[in-house]
Parts: C-alpha cells; sequence; structure tokens
C-alpha cells in the first residue's frame, strides 16, 4: 500500500505546493532554533538513505562539472520524481566551486501577502540527512545591507522550493552553511536591491548563489517546450528587461492552460542581479525538460524545468541545450541497440523507483524511442507470469510508455500482489511494442503473427501476439479465452463481437539467475 501512496504523493509534487498542516505536537525543538522538513515523503525522499542514494544517482548521471566557476544557478524545485535529474545538473555544473557558503533564493507560495524577502531566523534546516546549519551573521549582514530583508520564520515554515534545495548542498557540499531567503514578489526594484546586497556582501568570498524555479505551469508539454525555451534564452541573457518582456510576450499569446512561466520569478530576478554584481557576464542553459518527460508525467498537462548557469567569461549566452533534437525515424525501426536501451530503461525505472522513490528520464534513449507507439511490459519470475500491463493506443512516446507500463506491470496488476525489492533480481522483462491496429475478421487471425483486441457489449480484452503461442493454442481457442479474459462467455466472438488485429515487435531481457 506504500508504493500506491507514494505513487499519488510523486504525482502531486510535480505540480502542486505543499498544503498547510499544524505542527506535530510535543518534543519539538523551538522554532527560532530547527526548521524542520515540511515536504520529506512528498517532494523528496523520506528516509535518509533513500534520499542521498537518490541525489547521489542524479549527480552521478549529470555532466561533469564546468571549467569555469559559475556564480549562481537557476534550478527547478518540483517532486524530485519529476525535476531532480534537471535540477542535479545544474548543482552538478556548480560543483566545482565547493563553496563555504550558499544562498537559497525560494519563492512564496505559502504566506499570503508577504512582499518582502524573508531571511531564516533558524539555527538550521533539517532534511532526513541531518541538519544543515544557517548561516546567521550572513543573514544579518544582508538585512543591515538591505532594508527588505527581514529575519521572519513564517515564510519558510512550509515553503518547499528552499527546502529541495538542501539536500543537494548536504551531499555535495557538507561543510557548506547555507542562507535560505524567499522572495516575496516579483518586484524588479526589490529584486535589483537584493541582488546588489547580495553581490556587496559575498563579494570576495567562496560562495554560491541557488534560484529556485519552475518554469511554465499546466500547458500541454508542445506548448511548454515553445514557451519555456523562450524564457529560457532571456533567463541566460541576463538582462531582467528583456526576461520580464519574455514573460510578458508569452502570457499574451493565450497559450492554453498557462497559469505561469516561471513560479520562481522573483528568486532569478535577484540570483540575476546578484550575478552581475559578482562579475558573471554570460548565462549557460545546461537542461531542459518537463513533467511529461518521465513515466509518471501528463503529456497534456505538464511543469517545465532548467538549469542555468551564471559565470564570468566573454561571450554569448549558450543556448546550445535548447536545440530541439532531430525527429525520429518515420518507420519508427528499433535495432538491437533500441531494444536494449528500452530494456535497460524499464529495468532502472523499476529499481529507482523501489529504491529511491524517484525515476529516470528518457533522456539516453534513442530518437526512435521518442516515436508515440503502444507498448506492454510482461514480468516473469522464474517462468510464470508476475506482471503484464500495457497502453494500446500510441497516444505518448514510447520510452515513457515503456517505463510507466514498467511500473503499472510491478505494482498495479490486480492479479498479482505488487513486486517487491527483492524480486527485481529474479525477474526478466520483456517489452512488445505495438504497430497499428485495424479490424479484422476472425477466419483472417494468423496465431503466432496478430495480437487480437476483442470488443462487445462494452468490455474488452487484450492478447499479445506471443500468448497463444505460449499457451499452445489455436485461432478459436485464442478466442474463446479472450471471450473469458473480456468476462464474456466463451465463443462470444461468433456473434456481434467487434475484433482488431495487431503484430507487436516484442523482445526481452536474457535470462537472469
Amino acid at each position: 500500500m506504500r508504493r500506491l501512496w507514494l505513487w499519488t504523493a510523486l504525482v502531486l509534487a510535480a505540480i502542486a505546493p505543499p498544503s498547510a498542516r499544524p505542527a506535530e505536537p510535543g518534543g519539538e525543538p523551538p522554532a527560532a532554533e530547527i526548521r524542520e522538513a515540511a515536504v520529506a515523503g512528498q517532494f523528496y525522499p523520506a528516509s535518509a538513505q533513500r534520499l542521498r542514494d537518490a541525489v547521489e544517482r542524479f549527480l552521478r548521471d549529470a555532466a561533469p562539472p564546468a571549467p569555469a566557476r559559475p556564480v549562481a544557478i537557476v534550478v527547478p524545485h518540483a517532486g524530485y520524481a519529476f525535476s531532480g535529474e534537471i535540477a542535479a545538473e545544474g548543482w552538478r555544473f556548480a560543483s566545482g566551486r565547493a563553496p563555504d557558503l550558499v544562498v537559497l533564493l525560494g519563492t512564496n507560495h505559502t504566506v499570503a501577502g508577504f512582499r518582502g524577502v524573508a531571511a531564516s531566523p533558524e539555527r538550521g534546516f533539517r532534511t532526513p540527512l541531518g541538519v544543515a546549519e544557517v548561516d546567521r551573521e550572513a543573514a544579518g549582514a544582508l538585512a543591515r545591507l538591505d532594508p527588505d530583508v527581514v529575519l521572519d520564520a513564517r515564510p519558510h515554515a512550509r515553503e518547499h522550493s528552499v527546502e529541495v534545495q538542501v539536500p543537494f548542498v548536504q551531499v555535495l557540499f557538507p561543510h557548506a552553511k547555507i542562507l535560505p531567503l524567499v522572495v516575496g514578489a516579483p518586484d524588479p526594484e526589490l529584486c535589483e536591491r537584493l541582488g546588489q546586497a547580495l553581490g556587496k556582501m559575498l563579494r570576495g568570498r567562496n560562495a554560491l548563489v541557488v534560484a529556485s524555479s519552475d518554469l511554465s505551469h499546466y500547458p500541454s508539454a508542445r506548448d511548454a517546450a515553445a514557451v519555456d525555451r523562450r524564457v529560457l534564452a532571456a533567463v541566460a541573457s541576463l538582462d531582467p528587461v528583456r526576461f520580464r518582456s519574455a514573460i510578458a510576450a508569452e502570457m499574451s499569446r493565450g497559450v492554453g492552460a498557462l497559469a505561469t512561466c516561471a513560479c520562481g520569478e522573483a528568486p532569478i530576478l535577484a540570483a540575476m542581479a546578484a550575478a552581475r554584481a559578482l562579475g558573471a557576464s554570460r548565462g549557460t542553459v545546461i537542461r531542459y525538460g518537463n513533467s511529461g518527460d518521465g513515466p509518471l508525467g501528463d503529456e497534456e498537462r505538464v511543469v517545465g524545468y532548467g538549469a542555468v548557469a551564471f559565470e564570468a567569461g566573454p561571450g554569448v549566452a549558450d543556448l546550445r541545450a535548447l536545440q530541439q533534437p532531430p525527429p525520429p525515424p518515420a518507420d519508427g525501426a528499433l535495432d538491437a541497440k533500441a531494444r536494449a536501451a528500452l530494456l535497460a530503461y524499464a529495468r532502472e525505472t523499476l529499481v529507482r523507483f523501489m529504491e529511491t522513490d524517484t525515476v529516470p528520464t528518457t533522456r539516453r534513449l534513442p530518437p526512435a524511442a521518442s516515436q508515440p507507439r503502444g507498448a506492454f511490459v510482461t514480468l516473469n519470475e522464474h517462468g510464470a507470469l508476475r506482471g503484464c500491463v500495457g497502453q494500446l493506443l500510441p497516444s505518448r512516446p514510447l520510452g515513457p510508455t515503456v517505463g510507466r507500463m514498467a511500473l503499472e506491470a510491478a505494482l498495479r496488476d490486480g492479479r498479482f500482489a505488487p513486486v517487491t525489492r527483492d524480486e527485481l533480481a529474479a525477474l526478466e522483462i520483456e517489452i512488445s511494442v505495438l504497430g497499428p491496429m485495424a479490424p479484422v475478421a476472425a477466419r483472417e487471425i494468423v496465431v503466432g503473427r496478430d495480437g487480437v483486441v476483442l470488443a462487445k457489449d462494452g468490455r474488452r480484452a487484450v492478447f499479445l501476439p506471443q500468448v497463444a503461442i505460449e499457451q499452445h493454442w489455436g485461432r478459436d481457442e485464442l478466442l474463446d479465452h479472450l471471450c473469458e479474459k473480456a468476462g464474456l462467455p466463451r465463443a462470444c466472438w461468433r456473434d456481434g463481437a467487434a475484433l482488431q488485429a495487431f503484430q507487436a515487435d516484442v523482445f526481452g531481457e536474457t535470462h537472469r539467475p
């Protein structure tokens, strides 16, 4: 049951701030001392080991640190299962700096009407990895430099945009202190004052400024890709006027369901100003994606994520990460390399979800995996079926479909108990990539070649092409069993049933001990 609850929690963490909840009674340190974790178990794992494993795997998969040492980065703040990989790209890009102070600029999701800048008065921020020490001297110094800054714990108490960044600091820079700030409003003058004050305070220090912001909220994946790329190009320009103009232009286009272009607009503006004050002259877009890229996402309603670095040096903004990949082959043929990559991705999805409560994105899959295809994932254990779930219609790209169906087969096939972590080594994964479906008469069905969908009286059932061979069925037996699977009498196919046939590219792992 925990896994099914976690599934729902992860999906909510992709798009929604945490709801208010009362403090738990008894035994808590005073609020002025430790800020307790508010979204552990919702936005990131609540277990210390699972959290550390998740962050370390994200960082391991990210590109190596930049030769230059960026003074500021922009990273997303959604649930780790959706944006953790992209956040890790930004964090690792800046990891060569090894700062002793990390300024965390969050946005205000929780305190209505707060429009200033809240510095945390607490001694530390707790996560499952322990307590990250707050640099209270730096908080006081900043408040003296900028009258907009107040020491106020309220905007921090339930704010996830700062909290989700803290585990990255704890893993990458375990000896660094943090300076958590919630920027209440995207007032350009307020953000400029804050950035200038940060620049003055941090000059000569080994510090990193981190702006926590997601991008577009709730358009389709296709619309998000267009909107977010234009906004990220403006962010990388280090020009606040261009950035705000880009947001205004995108919001005026009437893009369906677009609620915002950057829920951390204020942190980004402040980070731009601080970066310029610290000598940055160019931006680099490190990575872009959205919540629809992975197996848990919905391409019709996404949140966009980007990682950007601000650094010194000549040259214009580096926007290579925003280049659209070439379209997949028209025939969608899967060669041996693509098949192996999909099988590895399905297994990695199961392992990551069960070990870290996160899932990998599809960025390393070949172009053919980005073409919309239906697919089934079958799990076998010691030669016996352990789960099989699929998507008939080609409504999503193949890669995310395979990842999601692997999870569904392991956790949501109602015929079986959910798969456990201990079973993974014994499982063999088989993927069936479906071709187009077409109406067919019963006499035209070829056993072993055709998968069959039967529909009658509001009921439907499907068998993959390999099922009849594995069960040693002839055509009529296949159809009789299909009727039974649909909850209908045997031989129902002989009178008024609609039949569709399809072929499938079926491939699986070699035998696993």
